[in-house]
């Protein structure tokens, strides 16, 4: 056991580095036997995510309240210019309204200003303006499901 102490795998690191890159995670860690290795970007907030029960009358589909959010598929990189992310955290609302209709869908053209979904933050509902019109090519988050500072929302190009 001696000898897998005698130095750090640094091609385990790059990997988990590269896995960040390509899923927009912010925070990875592994465990083997002994060794224990987290890789974070930096700038990350340190805290620990409770889940969030959605506001009263507000029904979050059981589909989304068991599936993780959304990730990119792999290799498939975006273009940051492109990417609108979460100003705070919170949780995602795509409606402005228990069974409404969606604000945007994938398609859907948007003027810059127009909301585009909504993120709840102690109990105050903040709505999310697109900076820039375009077209919605993704949408990267599930109604109902708790984000993160800075993590990706949409893609609107």
């Amino acid at each position: 056991m001696a000898e897998k102490k005698s130095g750090i795998d640094q091609a385990l690191i790059r990997d988990l580095a590269n896995i960040l890159n390509d899923t927009d995670l912010t925070e990875i860690e592994v465990e083997q036997e002994d060794l224990r290795i987290r890789v974070s970007r930096a700038g990350t907030p340190q805290y620990v995510q409770a889940p969030i029960a959605a506001p009263a009358g507000y029904a979050v589909p059981a589909a989304a309240a068991a599936a993780p959010a959304a990730a990119a598929p792999a290799g498939k990189t975006r273009n940051p210019d492109h990417v609108i992310s979460a100003p705070m955290v919170g949780t995602v609302y795509l409606a402005p309204a228990p069974g409404s209709a969606a604000f945007i869908q994938v398609g859907s053209v948007v003027k810059e200003g127009q909301t585009l979904l909504i993120i709840e933050a102690m109990k105050t509902m903040n709505q999310i303006p697109a900076p820039k019109s375009g077209t919605v090519t993704e949408i990267l988050v599930q109604d109902g499901r708790p984000v993160e500072y800075g993590e990706a929302l949409v893609v609107v190009e």
